[in-house]
């Protein structure tokens, strides 16, 4: 009997848990659910392609103009504006391309903000600029 309630105890907490954060997710048109991460290193003037999915976590159809960036304390890119139109519990991937600025210092970094009308996350993507060709010393001998 004991072994039951505790069972029942613990469903309950479970199914707050749940219905708590379902709640916190309604008041925002778009939630960041798993958007990974990481350091790339590319060069300056290199290509990059980034791709972000978005869903529409509300109630009621939504339209978005969204952008993204990757901004630094050494330097910046802005991608090109795009409309985004969702109905509810419906997603979609957005893709930009974009190249590193020729004038990124070497040893530079850039994390990747997301734009959507009067707000922004910062996502947890950073471009690391490296050196176009980079010596290094393997082995040495002295006898």
């Amino acid at each position: 009997m004991q072994g039951k309630l505790m069972i029942y105890g613990v469903i309950i907490v479970l199914l707050v848990l749940v219905n708590v954060s379902v709640i916190g997710l309604e008041n925002r048109a778009l939630a960041c659910v798993d958007c990974g991460g990481g350091v790339v290193d590319k060069t300056p003037s290199e290509a990059f392609a980034v791709e972000i999915g978005f869903k529409n976590v509300g109630k009621t159809e939504g339209t978005w103009r969204v952008n993204i960036a990757f901004e630094g304390e050494k330097w910046t890119w802005t991608g090109t504006p795009q409309n985004l139109t969702l109905k509810p519990c419906k997603s979609k991937i957005l893709k930009w391309n974009g190249t590193v600025p020729v004038e990124a210092p070497i040893d530079s970094v850039a994390r990747l903000i997301v734009y959507y009308d009067d707000s922004f996350t910062a996502l947890n993507w950073w471009i690391h600029v490296v050196p176009k060709a980079e010596l290094a010393i393997t082995s040495s001998t002295v006898q």
